[in-house]
């Protein structure tokens, strides 16, 4: 049992578990922003414009049996989907992109890798070792 338990904290501890919880909770906030600037300033924008606050309702096409074709529907989802297009290019794309120029011209550095402890352990080992001329 204890195996099972030890191999569930290696998994849980690995940098990919770790950096894809981190992406999932920046990811759920990011959606919160956009969700916000979409409520709060292009809806009031559209409700200015067309009179109703988003484009969902606005070119219904009724037809026989209370089927309904939504061109505001699509429209408002591609108006969502240009939003958030947007802003992961110029929050996101574009300020790694500047970051990894900068890098190649060598006016910024490369982080430093993050290496597991066991390697950093077998280093320092080598390193004594070495020192003490064995």
């Amino acid at each position: 049992m204890k195996g099972i338990f030890g191999g569930f904290k290696e998994f849980v501890m690995r940098g990919n578990a770790i950096d894809l919880a981190v992406g999932v909770v920046i990811g759920a906030a990011f959606g919160a922003v956009i969700t916000a600037i979409v409520d709060y300033l292009i809806n009031p924008l559209i409700a200015a414009i067309f009179g109703v606050p988003d484009l969902t309702r606005l070119w219904d096409i009724s037809l026989r049996n209370d089927a309904v074709i939504s061109v505001g529907g699509i429209l408002n989802a591609l108006l969502t989907f240009l939003l958030i297009a947007f802003a992961v290019y110029f929050v996101i794309v574009l300020p790694m992109n500047r970051l990894a120029e900068r890098r190649a011209r060598g006016a910024e550095p490369e982080p430093e890798e993050a290496l597991p402890d066991d390697v950093v352990l077998l280093r320092e080992i080598r390193d004594l070792l070495a020192r003490k001329d064995v």
